[in-house]
Formats: structure tokens, C-alpha cells, sequence
């Protein structure tokens, strides 16, 4: 049988001479086309992604770009300032902005990052299933009826007044799911072996989840607060309902003013003279640049911050 399969295969080659390597050829040409074509294909889906990014980049930075580079700016407020009034600067709705986030931070961090550690280590049965329900739920709500909600139960069912700690709840609810579901991931990533060496020692449950599981994940838990800083600190519509803008410098979250880089923006969006939307478009590239600072930590700290093997 050997002897017959050798003078076939010679047989084969004689009469096509090249035939096996021309076919493979072929194959090879065909994937090679599949490959390119594809490559062609993600790359003009990434230029199309790409093009109104960069258009707003470009119209933001052009237009406010000017108003950064003058120190009043960074140092002054708008008190006294007119439409007509060329100057001015933004430090009181950028104290303002820094203000809240750090409120809303110090009340969604705790929540979310617990509830995250209750839904890996201890969520099970009936309880867990309603807790990541109500994180989904959550998720998909608009901002501006998390801030109705708030104006419901804060001013009209309470009597508060409109100040900029009700706004400071309202964003709370939007980051509560963002820390949930990004610290529940960071959690999961941990190895099961760190958990069950320190049991093999008799470590409680508790300490090592405190001592071994947050550790290890504590560089991607701050990532996902800063990605939650930055996504809440870009919200127009519970300042909008809660927070009333003023244009001097307030620092009171319950004092009832409470200037903000997006209220800011919506106090002059409608003028047309000149200086009024200068100074719109410099706030809108100040807040740019405070969102983008927030996303650059949070990669610095995932980088530097991620166990070394």
C-alpha cells in the first residue's frame, strides 16, 4: 500500500507540477485578503468613532483655550462681571465643582464599595439577587430623575430648601452603580488561593477579606471611584434642579447657592456677545481638563498601583 501511495503522489506531481504549493498559495492569498480587508474595516470604524471626538476636542480647545492661559482665571470669580464685561474668571465654579465631588465621594465610596464586598464574599440566596437588581437598576437611570427624585423628597417632602448638598445626593445615586459594578469586577480578579491560604491559617473571613482581598484590589477600586468621579462631575441636570448658580464664590454646601462649571456654562450657553461666550467655552474647557486629569490618575494608580508578580 505504501509502494502504490508513493507512485500516485509522484504521479500527481509529475503531471501537475507545483500543484500542492500553488494550492496552498491560494489559501494563503485568500486569508491574507480576509486579514487586510478586515484590518481596513476596524481601522475606518475606529476614523469614524474617531472624527467627532476630535472635532469636539479641536472647537473646545480653540474657542476656551485662550481664556486658560490668563491667570484671572484661575484666580478670580464672576462677581460683578456683565456679558458686556470682557474678564472674570471661573475659581468659584471650579471650588464649587471640586466641592461637590468631594461630598458625593465621601457618601457613594463607603456604599459602594461595601455593597460590592457583600455581593462577591457573602451575596447569596434571594437578598443578593435584590441588591445586584437594584445596582442594574440603578445604572439605567437618568440623571435628571435621580435629581427629581431628590427634589421630591428633599424640598417637597422635607421643606429643604434648594442647596448644593441635595445635589450632592442626587449624584450619589449615579455613582453608587458605577463603584458597585467596577469594584465587584476588581474583587473577582482576585485569586481564590489568597483566600483559602489565609483560611488554611485560621484567619477569619473578615480580616481577610480587610487584610488580603481589598489590598490586592485596591488600585483598580480607586480607578473605578476616580471613573466615577469624573462621570458624575460632568452632570448638568440635578445642578439644574437643585443647585441654584451664583457668581461669586460659595463654598457652603448648605447655604443655598453653589456655583458649578456646568451651571456655568448653562448660566451664559444663550448670550451672543463675545466675552459671555468666551467664558462659556472656557469653563467647558476647564471642566475638560479636570475630567481628563481624574482619567489620567486613574490609569497612573491602576499602573503603579497593581501587585507586582
Amino acid at each position: 500500500m505504501t509502494a502504490v501511495s508513493v507512485s500516485s503522489d509522484s504521479r500527481l506531481n509529475a503531471e501537475h507540477p507545483g500543484g500542492p504549493a500553488l494550492g496552498f498559495g491560494h489559501r494563503s492569498r485568500g486569508r491574507a485578503l480576509r486579514n487586510q480587508l478586515a484590518r481596513v474595516v476596524m481601522w475606518t470604524a475606529f476614523a469614524i468613532a474617531m472624527m467627532p471626538l476630535v472635532w469636539i476636542l479641536w472647537s473646545v480647545v480653540s474657542k476656551g483655550g485662550q481664556m486658560l492661559l490668563d491667570s484671572h482665571w484661575w484666580t478670580n470669580s464672576q462677581r460683578g462681571i456683565t456679558n458686556r464685561v470682557v474678564g472674570g474668571g471661573a475659581v468659584h465654579a471650579i471650588q464649587g465643582t471640586l466641592i461637590e465631588a468631594l461630598a458625593t465621594a465621601l457618601m457613594a465610596v463607603p456604599i459602594g464599595v461595601m455593597t460590592a464586598i457583600y455581593l462577591v464574599e457573602y451575596g447569596r440566596g434571594r437578598l443578593a439577587r435584590i441588591v445586584s437588581f437594584t445596582v442594574d437598576i440603578l445604572t439605567g437611570i437618568p440623571s435628571i430623575v435621580a435629581a427629581l427624585f431628590i427634589y421630591a423628597v428633599w424640598v417637597t417632602t422635607f421643606g429643604f430648601q434648594r442647596v448644593g448638598f441635595a445635589v450632592c445626593l442626587a449624584l450619589v445615586l449615579l455613582m453608587i452603580p458605577v463603584i458597585v459594578r467596577s469594584t465587584e469586577e476588581m474583587l473577582k480578579l482576585v485569586p481564590n488561593e489568597l483566600r483559602e491560604a489565609a483560611y488554611a491559617l485560621g484567619v477569619p473571613k473578615w480580616k481577610t477579606i480587610a487584610k488580603v482581598v481589598v489590598p490586592t484590589a485596591f488600585s483598580g477600586i480607586i480607578t473605578g471611584v476616580l471613573l466615577g468621579l469624573a462621570r458624575v462631575m460632568g452632570e448638568t441636570a440635578p445642578l439644574l434642579i437643585l443647585g441654584p448658580y451664583t457668581k461669586s464664590i460659595a463654598t457652603d454646601l448648605f447655604g443655598g447657592l453653589m456655583p458649578t462649571l456646568p451651571t456655568m456654562i448653562n448660566q451664559d450657553r444663550t448670550e451672543v456677545l463675545q466675552p459671555a461666550v468666551d467664558r462659556v467655552w472656557g469653563a467647558a474647557m476647564t471642566l475638560i481638563l479636570l475630567i481628563l486629569l481624574l482619567n489620567i490618575a486613574g490609569r497612573l494608580i491602576a499602573h503603579f498601583g497593581r501587585p507586582k508578580t
